[in-house]
């Protein structure tokens, strides 16, 4: 299976494309399970135009492309939800930043925050096992935990000017490391696969879709909404 679940439309203040443009980029790239995932302070107050905007692209393209219908949180700087916005509608949120020491997440807080989200939940673009060591947890055990609460973990492969052609170091350690897949892989957990496109012109399908191959070829488990 094909999937790239992270991407930005106009909806987020820095992404530039219209929602149909990034569905029309993943049927002609092939990608078999696509999902938006706007950020939720660009989105604001607009989060059921947002969810009507692409439950109606999804109908649309039944058939043609498995349409999924994400939020992105933001857990730094006060960006973060507020205890009573209602998110639990959504197929999904990636939840972001909460390695960083001001998160009001943080790193073992993410099983709490999970349950109060109310939908899948997965951790964007974080290096899990730096943190871990950090902390001084063992990987195994929060990764355990992880599949256990049915939260998944992303493999970013963003390559685009937004993030300054840079490419993150974590995917790459993964990648080169045996200790690391035999822990994800022993550990149940899935993972899931994100361009992070802000523009569909720069989009780069062979670098999801070689991750994604990456991840079936080292028996770990993709996730799929089910």
């Amino acid at each position: 299976m094909i999937q790239d679940i992270h991407s930005h439309t106009y909806y987020s203040n820095c992404g530039a494309d219209e929602p149909e443009k990034l569905a029309e980029k993943a049927v002609e790239a092939g990608i078999g399970l696509f999902g938006i995932s706007d950020h939720n302070y660009g989105i604001g107050s607009r989060k059921r135009e947002y969810f009507n905007v692409l439950t109606e692209l999804r109908d649309r393209y039944s058939g043609r492309l498995r349409l999924l219908r994400g939020i992105e949180i933001a857990t730094v700087n006060g960006l973060c939800i507020t205890p009573d916005e209602d998110i639990s509608y959504f197929d999904y949120c990636l939840v972001e930043h909460i390695d960083r020491p001001d998160s009001c997440v943080g790193g073992m807080g993410i099983f709490d925050f999970a349950k109060r989200c109310g939908c899948n939940t997965g951790i964007a673009h974080t290096d899990l096992f730096s943190y871990l060591a950090v902390e001084g947890a063992d990987p195994l055990e929060y990764f355990t935990r992880l599949a256990e609460n049915g939260i998944f973990w992303e493999m970013n492969v963003s390559y685009d000017s937004i993030h300054g052609y840079r490419e993150h170091a974590y995917v790459k350690d993964f990648v080169k490391s045996e200790y690391q897949q035999d822990i994800v892989r022993r550990s149940g957990v899935c993972l899931s696969v994100g361009f992070d496109s802000h523009r569909i012109a720069e989009y780069r399908d062979d670098r999801v879709k070689d991750m994604c191959a990456f991840i079936e070829n080292a028996g770990i488990k993709l996730w799929s909404r089910d």
